[in-house]
């Protein structure tokens, strides 16, 4: 095709078309100047217009068509025809092949050198140009251009070397410069894999027939098949390697944590092996080191919450609680609050198990129960430290328990975690692990619950009718006005994997104690207590939380039920 060719320079033509002012042109010229960005980009990271605008603009003057492909289906097959890595460095994608032409969509059409390239990689085929934002189009090279092909390719040589010899180079990572085995490619691909798609968890589960390698994404499994299940022994044998673990013990389950370097990501890796009927079950939790901690405002906590647990957080004794299940986002909210009280006059201990993040100025203790270093005997040393302030990583057992109160009862802020399903049940259960009713209700000062649910892709999000069932949960849930409510779902995109989610928010209820919620944990009578705490002004239920997500098109219908069959709202 022929080269497409402004016929003004671009500053000029937006001043010609009053899209920017001169002034405005001037500013982003100067600034261009000191940053040596484009100039869009430029007027873009000014405010002076936004980037559909810009390439709106671009695509009229060049006369091409501007594309939003964000509910697009494009073919993974046809994605594949201009490599990922020629893909990403000339900001292009193939959306449609027409047999003797392809669609190309390109951020920036101006872009003669990167054209020509296009031309010369993809001939005999005619290019056919398209405008697409730059956003959409990394969105879509994450999701097209997965490692799913590489995993099965690396799988297949796997096993022929298998075939051929028992025997592999195990004794490297796959950073290291023996890491060209193939063990340690096809290793490589599922980990870029997962960081590309956001994965918080990775499982390698051996089958009798087929290898199955699992995602968590979005709190939900995705499933990856391999037919080469003779492969696991081997995956097996190099990740217990890396972790540093007994590679000649395959009978006990074994712990163990490494770290990468993905795709400019510090990945921290939590490892787990289970023996199996097939072999050993693997499981590997992945901690993003690079992206730091999230503050409370992160989290998705609505801020007149944030405000109340501030003020709870900043008191000088007594006990705050996180409770929610496994994969709630527990340890986030944790850390939100331990990087606010990171203060150089306040000194702060923690027994965790594990350490997920290294916090600076934090004496931060891994629990060891090889060595009777657990959570009660770190507390009891802890203590006698002169902290102001205790992390506890959970409370499990009653000795745990008692000594976290009775610190939190002589002049120490104590924080931890609880196992269970809402805050009004958390106080609860500390009794029924066999702490004093008079301790827990002298100590315990406030209690936050949490959930993880999934936002509505903002890409393919629709309006959502209700049918007769959800109808009447809900309004059992809410009254009245869930009938009246407007609900949003997503229908399902190339940007959320065709699931009508993409990413993840935090559902929180806050249970601050008051003074007859604490008379009726001293007497142990939890009748009392849930009575006091549900009549209690600034408590609003997990369920109705979810709701409020739910009523301004932030999370699904589907989402709140779903939550709602794991919390008590009988109260």
């Amino acid at each position: 095709m022929a080269a497409p060719k402004l016929k003004m320079r671009l500053g000029d033509l937006l001043v010609h078309e009053h899209i920017v002012s001169n002034e405005q042109l001037m500013q982003a010229l100067n600034s261009q100047k000191t940053t040596g960005r484009k100039l869009g980009d430029t007027l873009i990271d000014l405010g002076y217009l936004s980037e559909r605008q810009l390439l709106e603009f671009l695509a009229q003057q060049l006369d091409v068509p501007f594309l939003d492909i964000s509910q697009k289906r494009i073919s993974t097959d046809v994605a594949a025809l201009l490599p990922e890595v020629h893909a990403r460095r000339l900001r292009a994608l193939i959306i449609e092949d027409q047999g003797e032409s392809v669609v190309i969509g390109m951020s920036d059409p101006a872009d003669l050198n990167g054209l020509d390239q296009l031309e010369a990689m993809l001939a005999p085929k005619r290019i056919k140009l398209a405008v697409v934002m730059e956003s959409q189009l990394f969105e879509a090279f994450d999701s097209l251009y997965r490692r799913t092909a590489d995993i099965e390719s690396f799988a297949s040589q796997l096993e022929e070397e298998y075939d051929q010899s028992s025997e592999f180079d195990l004794s490297s990572s796959f950073e290291d410069e023996g890491g060209d085995a193939t063990v340690g490619k096809l290793l490589q691909s599922i980990f870029e894999d997962a960081v590309q798609m956001r994965a918080s968890d990775i499982h390698i589960e051996p089958d009798e027939h087929q290898l199955r390698i699992r995602q968590r994404i979005d709190g939900v499994l995705q499933e990856n098949l391999l037919k080469e299940n003779r492969i696991a022994t081997a995956m097996v044998l190099r990740l217990k390697l890396m972790a540093g673990l007994d590679i000649s013990e395959k009978r006990l389950p074994q712990d163990g944590r490494f770290n990468l370097k993905i795709k400019g990501h510090n990945i921290d890796v939590r490892m787990s092996t289970m023996p199996v009927q097939h072999g050993e079950s693997v499981v590997m939790r992945l901690l993003d080191q690079t992206a730091g901690i999230l503050t409370f405002d992160e989290t998705g906590m609505p801020a007149d919450l944030i405000k109340r647990l501030r003020h709870q957080i900043t008191r000088p004794h007594g006990m705050v609680l996180v409770t929610g299940p496994t994969g709630s986002g527990k340890t986030t909210t944790l850390y939100a609050a331990l990087s606010e009280l990171n203060q150089a006059s306040t000194k702060i201990i923690t027994a965790e198990d594990p350490v997920e993040y290294r916090l600076p100025r934090i004496n931060q203790v891994q629990i060891n129960n090889k060595i009777d270093l657990t959570f009660s005997s770190i507390l009891r040393t802890a203590l006698r430290q002169d902290p102001d302030i205790i992390m506890v990583g959970e409370m499990r057992d009653h000795e745990t328990v008692e000594i976290g109160l009775r610190g939190a009862l002589t002049g120490h802020l104590v924080l931890s975690t609880l196992h269970t399903n809402d805050a009004i049940t958390s106080a609860l259960r500390l009794t029924d692990m066999g702490a004093a009713g008079f301790l827990v209700g002298s100590a315990l000062r406030a209690i936050i619950a949490q959930r993880l649910v999934r936002r509505v892709c903002d890409n393919c999000d629709e309006d959502y009718q209700l049918d007769e069932q959800e109808l009447f949960w809900l309004t059992n849930l809410v009254g009245d006005k869930a009938k009246t409510t407007q609900y949003r779902q997503g229908k399902g995109c190339q940007s959320c994997q065709y699931t009508g989610y993409k990413g993840r928010i935090g559902v929180f209820e806050l249970l601050e104690l008051n003074q007859p919620m604490m008379q009726a944990l001293k007497k142990e009578d939890s009748e009392e207590f849930t009575k006091q705490a549900n009549a209690h002004s600034g408590f609003r239920p997990l369920a109705q939380a979810a709701f409020d997500y739910a009523a301004q098109g932030i999370i699904s219908v589907e989402e709140v039920l779903r939550l709602v069959e794991t919390v008590d709202v009988s109260g």
